[in-house]
């Protein structure tokens, strides 16, 4: 079973952060330029404080029924942020997203962000091993006959 370890060594480890003390505007503007839907937020010495995804926006919408553009993104932010180690599998990941029902995972090794993965990440890795095991099998089939 592939692990996250797998998923970064193949997508890279590069992690798109925002800082705590920006506002939601600007975290806007950063979700939009790099073309994802969450942004890791970190605080004055670099460190994981939280993530802010298009979730938390409708959310704190909803909420606040009024203009939340200038709030800091520290304010309308998830801080209590699950995270996953390299070794877990990509298995033990679509589980945790599944049951805590959010999309992205900050992967962190001694306090340190090494990464992220995504529900995408997950499915395409998934979806490629149940390919080959179906070629397997299929082979297996043919050279029985």
């Amino acid at each position: 079973m592939k692990t996250v370890k797998d998923i970064l060594a193949e997508k890279g480890k590069r992690v798109i952060t925002i800082h705590q003390d920006k506002t939601v505007l600007e975290a806007l503007v950063c979700l939009v330029d790099a073309g994802i839907g969450a942004v890791v937020v970190v605080d004055e010495t670099d460190q994981l404080a939280g993530i802010f995804s298009e979730r938390d926006l409708i959310r704190i919408v909803a909420e606040k029924q009024a203009s939340v553009l200038p709030l800091l993104v520290k304010e309308v932010m998830t801080s209590k942020v699950t995270c996953v180690v390299p070794e877990q599998t990509v298995d033990e990941c679509m589980a945790l997203m599944t049951e805590k029902r959010f999309r992205h995972l900050p992967v962190v090794v001694d306090g340190s962000l090494q990464g992220l993965v995504s529900i995408g990440d997950l499915v395409k890795v998934a979806i490629a091993d149940k390919e080959f095991l179906i070629q397997q099998l299929t082979h297996y089939i043919k050279s029985g006959e």
